[in-house]
């Protein structure tokens, strides 16, 4: 029927585990077939129109054999089986009518697609419900002149690469092969379409593709949420007329449950030199492209280009979107309000597809035709190869379209019968005559490893018993059980079972987590504790038979897991998780909280892949705090990453949408490398490198309140990093000045009313900054902070390099012509923002030098430069001692002045409480700010220490080192000089905070 419109289901599924912790509330209603969405933070709402709205969310109860119905008195939950009378069972009607038939189901991951799909359970979704009814009609079958047959095939695409997960046996690395027919479009060469005649061979098949799926989803990293899955049914109905001959009438039923959408759109992250995207997301990524192009069709939009042929999934989905099918899409949405960006995303995704139009025929030839056709198309190609002359491409493919037609003919030949006693031979080859039954006894008696994966239909699949003795798991073929995910070893895990209890044993550098904690000696296993392997390769271990209870395991699912080994490492204090029903705030903490769980995994992985490859790169994820850069202390968090070249010792911050991007790219990368493919070596290309950039350090805040009242800022603040950590003390000083750019004295202390409708100039010093970590760390680095006032251009001092103690010599003057009230406000309520920023060298212009000890001469002049360069730090800081005590005297004098005129005028004017509380704190913040110094002055004796050790160790060394000793011995002798000095300074330091810590009480 010419025409035909994709018909298109949404279904909201009920709040899982995740979103009930995080206190959601419910942002999706329904009524009729319309389905609106409602925006949690303005309250705005938008309506969509489709095909079906399924409400699944709430009024739904569980009857005794486990199946979800609706509640007593209820019409509003719709039933799996609902579903499929509205969904599965237009597509039965239509494969009896010999139309081609489509559905796949699209939303993010965790939003309910497989359950819609394939179902949990008793609960058994679209797919087997469909292949049980059609079966069921064709054991109704009476008509000896008519004859069903049924077959399936499994498919799953990762990275471009499609698998046949019925096919037990390792395949080839490259993949499974599409080709295209001129008459049946794109298929999969060599995929195999197993006969079946019931449904009970279908479920076998089904639970031996999900268990070969789930294998490769551990050993490749491919988890469920990155790959698609495609079933084929075929339905052939061969009828025979009065006359013997036979017409065939032909269906395919494509059921695809489509990839995590959360990833769609994850062609390239913004600002990332590698714009590529990956081919892990390529088909996801095309599939919206093709059917925003057939919609723009659809709209009468002219010479619009379908790129099908942009990826495996959209060349095997032609016939179903725009093509020869009739075609069902459901979309599965997420109710909370914490995923109100991604089920927005899906909702427009399917108001897209259902304008989509296709133009189904009935598949129906005559068998004899189709074997006249092959045999036509054989003589074709035998001429055509006769010929010769052709290019040798062109001549191999025209014997591979030759023995593909051969093939069709031969099968052709055979009797279903023989189809159907070949199909089960091969089954029993495959499976060496095991019963499944016997299988399943092992388990039920036995401890053992059950797989848990981010896919319920995936979790549950794999089984390890656990027999008595000594079982062991790794990457290697001599081990028990085989696992091949990123991070595990040849022998990885080692596990003992006396019959009464379990222990298990790390092999030497093995990464293993239980219950969230690294595992590092032998530990004996409780029943239902948490196992992880590697970086990704996740166990629920359930014990002993007497220790089991009902539906015990159902807690434990893949987000317990993430939680769990977040906590651990101590990241819901660090975000301060919030309960139930907290504030809009906490909400956005706990979804921050989920961002960063949701990214444990991926670099865990990230780090696996780094290692195995010798990149040499550390991720490490943080907490991004806005309020660091923001003037009034205002702001949420967000995550990012910290990546580190410990080779190079660079540094860069990536975004999360940056690292995701790049993660998929090593993730191909990684795969090349396991199919045995040379890797490039140029950084082009490379995932892992980016150029050098500049890097937050920390940041300070300076209140400006008393410069509304004249009132000069002179002192030392600690710079803090995102984790609250000290970074370097800057000394900033803030002066008013006159008309003249002349430094106002003290008596200069005015009411900020005063300054109305006058002009008012001040300056922002910052002179000089110490204990600076970034560069003490890695000498090659360097420093420089920048600030911004009153929305004007940002201020950046000079960058200083490889030194802890920093000459910055900035000085910025702000001239305001006519002082507002809005400037007054603005003094009295925001704060300057002084930002410290780390510099890098790149590698090729970065000087490495290394000490092995093969020439005497060379290391002795470097110990020499070593000495040189500490004695010309040590000649600033002793410079710096001194200015300091100055400072601090003049700071007193300056304070006692400030407190007595403060003092005075408290007793004429009744606002003015307000700064002299702040006066009068000035004290005790220098007293903080000097022990600080104390801190960092200590560090420096220590290392002169060090140094006259090493002096110590070259004096008395070899004959060989000639002048260099009586150079180590002055050097000894004036660095013991300095020592001395500089513990008298610190001593005077002392007393003087001590007194003035003694005012600041009184």
């Amino acid at each position: 029927m010419p025409g035909d419109s994709v018909k298109v289901a949404v279904r909201v599924r009920p709040f899982n585990q995740r979103e009930k912790n995080a206190g959601s509330s419910c942002i999706i209603s329904m009524s009729g077939d319309s389905t609106t969405i409602k925006n949690p933070e303005n309250g705005s709402t938008k309506m969509f129109a489709f095909d079906y709205s399924y409400w699944s969310h709430d009024s739904f109860q569980e009857n005794g054999e486990g199946v979800f119905t609706p509640r007593s008195g209820s019409t509003k939950y719709t039933d799996q089986r609902r579903v499929f009378q509205d969904l599965g069972q237009g597509v039965l009607d239509n494969a009896w009518q010999g139309y081609n038939a489509a559905l796949f189901a699209y939303g993010q991951t965790g939003s309910g697609k497989s359950y819609s799909m394939i179902g949990y359970g008793p609960n058994k979704g679209i797919v087997p419900i469909t292949c049980e009814e059609l079966f069921k009609a064709i054991e109704t079958n009476k008509d000896s002149q008519k004859q069903l047959q049924v077959s399936f095939s499994m498919l799953e695409i990762y990275n471009e690469k499609v698998k046949d997960l019925l096919v037990k046996s390792k395949q080839a690395t490259e993949g499974l092969k599409i080709r295209q027919n001129p008459q049946a479009g794109f298929y999969v060469d060599g995929l195999r379409n197993v006969p079946v005649r019931n449904y009970k061979e279908i479920e076998k098949l089904m639970e031996q593709g999900t268990v070969n799926r789930t294998t490769a989803s551990t050993n490749m990293n491919a988890t469920s949420s990155r790959s698609h899955m495609v079933i084929t049914i075929r339905f052939n109905q061969v009828i025979r007329n009065a006359g013997g001959e036979s017409n065939t009438r032909s269906s395919d039923i494509n059921l695809v449950d489509l990839a995590g959408s959360e990833r769609a759109d994850s062609t390239g992250a913004t600002g990332d030199r590698l714009k590529e995207g990956s081919a892990i997301n390529q088909s996801l990524s095309t599939l919206g492209n093709v059917i925003s192009a057939l919609a723009d069709i659809a709209g009468g939009k002219k010479n619009v280009l379908v790129p099908y042929r942009n990826s495996v999934l959209t060349k095997l989905l032609q016939t179903a979107l725009g093509g020869n099918s009739r075609t069902i899409m459901i979309a599965a949405l997420s109710p909370a309000d914490i995923n109100y960006d991604e089920t927005l995303s899906t909702l427009r995704y399917a108001d897209r597809a259902k304008k989509i139009q296709n133009k189904a025929v009935v598949n129906e030839s005559p068998t004899d035709r189709l074997i006249r056709e092959l045999k036509e198309e054989n003589a074709r190609l035998m001429a055509a190869l006769g010929k010769g002359g052709g290019k040798a491409d062109d001549s191999e493919e025209l014997q591979r379209l030759l023995r593909e037609n051969e093939r069709r003919m031969a099968d052709m030949d055979k009797t279903w019968e023989q189809k159907l006693e070949e199909a089960r031979r091969e089954w029993e080859r495959g499976h060496g005559g095991v019963d499944h039954e016997e299988e399943q006894a092992e388990w039920r008696r036995l401890p053992y490893f059950t797989n848990v994966n981010e896919d319920t239909q995936l979790s549950g699949v794999i089984k390890h018993c656990l027999r008595v003795g000594e079982t062991t798991f790794g990457k290697s073929s001599t081990a028990t059980y085989i696992i091949r995910g990123l991070g595990i070893q040849e022998q990885h895990a080692i596990i003992k079972n006396s019959g009464s209890k379990v222990t298990m044993e790390p092999v030497k550098g093995a990464k293993i987590y239980v219950n969230g904690i690294k595992l590092k000696a032998k530990q004996e296993l409780c029943h239902l504790s948490r196992i992880k392997f590697g970086s990704s390769c996740l166990f629920l271990y359930v014990g002993q038979v007497s220790e089991r209870k009902a539906n015990d395991e159902k807690e434990y699912d893949y987000d317990y897991f993430m939680a769990e080994l977040a906590e651990h490492r101590g990241v819901a204090i660090d975000l301060q998780t919030p309960k139930i029903n907290e504030s809009m705030e906490n909400l956005k903490s706990y979804v921050l909280f989920q961002e960063f769980m949701d990214l444990l995994p991926q670099i865990s992985e990230a780090n696996a892949i780094s290692l195995e490859l010798n990149k040499g790169v550390k991720f490490e994820a943080e907490i991004k705090t806005p309020a660091s850069h923001d003037a009034l202390q205002h702001g949420g968090k967000e995550v990012i990453i910290q990546v580190t070249n410990e080779k190079t010792k660079k540094v860069w911050i990536w975004s999360k949408e940056k690292f995701l991007h790049r993660k998929d790219l090593m993730e191909e990368l990684y795969c090349r490398y396991m199919d045995g493919e040379s890797l490039p070596m140029g950084r082009d290309t490379d995932p892992f490198w980016d150029p050098v950039e500049d890097i937050f350090l920390g940041s300070c805040h300076i209140m400006l309140q008393s410069l509304s009242y004249c009132v000069e800022i002179d002192e030392h603040f600690t710079l803090h990093n995102y984790h609250g950590k000290e970074e370097a003390v800057m000394r900033v000083k803030i002066f008013p000045l006159n008309d003249k750019g002349e430094y106002l004295g003290d008596e200069s202390i005015v009411e900020p009313r005063e300054l109305l409708g006058k002009p008012f100039n001040f300056e922002i010093s910052i002179p000089e900054c110490m204990g600076v970590r970034w560069c003490s760390e890695d000498r090659s680095r360097g420093v420089y902070c920048k600030f911004t006032i009153i929305s004007k251009e940002p201020v950046k001092s000079q960058t200083v390099w490889g030194k802890g103690y920093c000459d910055f010599g900035l000085k910025h003057r702000v001239r305001e012509k006519k002082v507002t009230q809005e400037f007054i406000n603005y003094l009295q309520t925001h704060s300057l923002v002084v930002e410290l920023w780390g510099s890098q060298v790149n590698e090729e212009d970065q000087i490495h030098q290394t000490f092995n000890g093969s020439n005497g001469h060379a290391q002795s002049d470097d110990v020499f430069s070593q000495l040189k360069n500490k004695d010309l730090e040590i000649e600033h800081l002793t410079k710096d001692l001194d200015a300091m005590k100055k400072d601090n005297f003049n700071l007193k004098k300056k304070l006692d002045k400030q407190q007595t005129q403060i003092d005075m005028k408290k007793q004429r004017r009744v606002d003015v409480s307000q700064a002299s509380t702040t006066d009068v704190g000035l004290d005790a913040d220098l007293a903080q700010a000097l022990r600080l110094f104390f801190k960092d002055v200590k560090t420096v004796q220590g290392q002169i220490s060090e140094i006259k050790e090493y002096a110590k160790m070259s004096q008395h060394g070899s004959s060989d080192n000639g002048n260099i000793k009586k150079a180590l011995g002055k050097q000894e002798q004036k660095l013991h000089e300095v020592e001395s000095k500089l513990s008298g300074c610190v001593d005077s330091l002392k007393e003087s905070v001590a007194n003035t810590l003694r005012k600041a009480k009184r």
